[in-house]
């Protein structure tokens, strides 16, 4: 078992959260959709999903499923 340091662990979060972002993002703007629409889709603003699609927020499994959902795609893919 490998002892992670603190550190260890905010960069990897850090990491993840931003593969994460830019995989949404991706996904969105091939779907050819705004930030406004994808949003109204999971029943969230604009600014939020911009916080998502940056990294400055951390995302739950909960909300990725949601976000998978309304982009046609599996979870999988967002991962």
């Amino acid at each position: 078992m490998v002892e992670l340091s603190h550190e260890d662990v905010q960069l990897i979060g850090k990491d993840a959260n931003m593969k994460v972002a830019q995989r949404i993002r991706e996904l969105r703007q091939l779907k050819n959709l705004t930030q406004t629409e994808l949003a109204n889709r999971i029943h969230s603003d604009r600014q939020y999903l911009y916080k998502i699609e940056t990294g400055k927020v951390g995302i739950s499994v909960a909300k990725l499923a949601v976000i998978a959902k309304a982009l046609d795609v599996e979870l999988k893919e967002l991962v």
